[in-house]
């Protein structure tokens, strides 16, 4: 089971992907909590940014 809690936010962190992984994570029950506008955007948002997090940079360097 799934809960996924989608609150107002950047437009750049409401992508489609990330809903469609919290879906893809539920594996009998999803329970989305959130505004349907927010909802209805995500699935329109088909946008992937680069995300320049440091993360390998991390890793490497640990």
């Amino acid at each position: 089971m799934v809960i996924m809690v989608v609150p107002q936010a950047s437009p750049m962190l409401l992508t489609r992907n990330l809903l469609y992984t919290g879906m893809t994570r539920a594996k009998k029950l999803l329970i989305v909590i959130g505004n349907q506008n927010i909802i209805d955007f995500m699935i329109k948002n088909a946008d992937i940014k680069k995300r320049n997090t440091g993360l390998a940079y991390k890793l490497k360097n640990k």
